[in-house]
């Protein structure tokens, strides 16, 4: 597919020597280069605190993030250089009114030099988030927002730390940004696989007509990593996987799995059927939060045969913590189509194996006919893989070859990077694009936010009433017993990667 024509304009990242930009956002925007889908006259202003120059800044910063992260390495030495034009540094503290009025200034510059650009402003927050109200207001202002063309803003998760604090966030942006113009990005939504899933249900005609609690058992969500908090222990500690991984990435996982067939692909249509979901959600009272959401913190242990220390012994996490690193969840959508079917949640920190995916579990047919006798008949399967394989495959039962009708599970897989040469572009390349050709589909909007936290909120509330008893599983297992639990007493159990028919190839 060819590259829409995009309008040119400055992209300003604040945050522009961390270590987001460095590793998502310099590597996204080279490969967008490199493939040809950046606007011509599109001219990029890092924002840094740090004393580079123009130059300094490109060999210091710029060169080896797209040398240790950008997919396209290797055609660094044909494109780093007319990339590397693109590119300005401009020093100040974004606590420091004075700066902006002089970044401001620099625009105007940059924009009087290219023409093109039009006024046209990309507003980047590549920053933590307490620093997101004060780099908005004086955006405001010192009169760089609004600007002579149009403007966005695109801010990172977390959308705040609950719902009074997400609502008090909202309240500053929309003080200098409409709606429109906000982008909240979660970068799980740029992923190839997880846009595959509107395509797989609507554009299927042997999934959509049972894609129900008639023919669903149930849903399993899986986002399990094998890392600690690394170098993130400081941000973790107050959030935890509950608000990390949770009130975002997974509901939002949810969201698409779950929606209705919107009335078209425009932005607002498919966005309103993501939140008729989340409003559908049922609530989780004290009782059903001790029942339905397990949370567990990861002590010693091996992951890949090497030990590991504790969450509690991790750096910048309190030594007496009670964060969590790993959430279960079992959950209700109150509408026609999924009453009845419940859906499994799971994340953590320190599991087994690295992976995102997604499980939809048929309902089993009556036990006739020759199963009995000749194999056990399993569940058909329908298995949505976001990371690190990305690719889809079913579940089925048939004859295995040989002279006898002894049953076995197959696989009808496809993987799209699994073949030599594949390199699936990054999340932040998706949504960076659709940013500059100002396509919101893939962005949460406010009332996403806010009744993600409306679930969220409840369950974070009645954990902090009941201290925990953490430590409560070793690095390198599937979190704490009560995860297991929470299915096994449903007649039901965590589809583990042994189980699956093995991966073709």
């Amino acid at each position: 597919m060819a590259p829409d024509r995009l309008d040119n304009s400055l992209l300003v990242i604040f945050g522009g020597t961390g270590d987001l930009a460095r590793r998502k956002l310099y590597p996204a925007l080279f490969n967008l280069f490199v493939d040809g889908f950046l606007p011509p006259a599109l001219r990029v202003i890092a924002v840094g605190r740090r004393d580079f120059t123009r130059d300094s800044f490109r060999q210091e910063i710029l060169l080896p993030s797209l040398e240790t992260f950008s997919r396209r390495t290797a055609y660094l030495n044909t494109y780093f250089r007319p990339f590397a034009t693109r590119l300005h540094y401009f020093r100040t503290d974004i606590y420091e009114p004075g700066g902006y009025t002089r970044l401001g200034q620099f625009l105007v510059e940059i924009e009087e030099e290219e023409a093109g650009c039009r006024g046209n402003r990309i507003f980047y927050l590549a920053v933590a988030p307490e620093h997101f109200g004060p780099v908005v207001r004086n955006l405001k202002e010192t009169g760089l927002v609004p600007a002579r063309g149009w403007q966005r803003v695109v801010i990172e998760k977390p959308f705040g730390h609950d719902l009074p604090s997400a609502t008090e966030l909202n309240r500053q942006l929309r003080a200098a940004f409409s709606e429109k113009e906000i982008y909240r990005i979660d970068h799980y939504l740029g992923k190839e696989m997880i846009q595959n899933i509107m395509v797989i249900r609507f554009a299927n005609t042997f999934f959509e007509p049972v894609w129900n609690n008639k023919y669903i058992d149930h849903v399993q969500i899986t986002s399990a990593e094998t890392a600690g908090v690394e170098d993130r222990g400081s941000y973790y500690d107050r959030a935890g996987a509950l608000r990390d991984m949770v009130q975002n990435h997974l509901l939002q996982l949810v969201t698409l799995v779950a929606m209705e067939p919107p009335a078209s692909l425009a932005t607002e249509a498919v966005r309103d059927e993501k939140v008729k979901v989340l409003r559908s959600l049922k609530p989780l009272n004290i009782a059903a939060v001790g029942k339905n959401a397990i949370r567990g913190q990861y002590g010693a242990g091996e992951i890949d045969g090497q030990g590991v220390p504790p969450y509690r012994q991790e750096r910048e996490v309190d030594p007496h913590s009670i964060t969590e690193t790993f959430v279960a969840l079992k959950l209700f959508i109150e509408n026609f189509r999924w009453a009845g079917v419940p859906f499994y949640l799971r994340t953590g920190k320190r599991l087994p194996v690295k992976v995102t995916e997604i499980i939809i579990q048929f309902k089993s047919l009556p036990d006739i006919l020759y199963f009995k006798e000749y194999g056990e008949l399993r569940p058909n399967l329908l298995v949505i893989r976001v990371q690190p394989l990305e690719g889809v495959f079913v579940q089925l039962n048939a004859k295995r070859p040989g002279n006898n009708n002894y049953i076995a599970p197959i696989r009808l897989d496809f993987c799209q990077n699994c073949e030599v040469g594949v390199n699936s572009p990054e999340a932040y390349e998706r949504l960076l694009y659709d940013v500059m050709r100002g396509d919101p589909t893939l962005f949460t909007r406010w009332d996403e936010v806010e009744a993600a936290w409306q679930f969220v909120d409840p369950i974070a509330n009645a954990w902090a009433a009941r201290p925990p008893l953490f430590p409560n599983y070793a690095a390198g297992q599937w979190g704490p017993p009560a995860a297991r639990e929470l299915l096994i007493r449903d007649g039901r159990h965590w589809w583990q990667e042994d189980e699956l028919p093995p991966q073709r190839g």
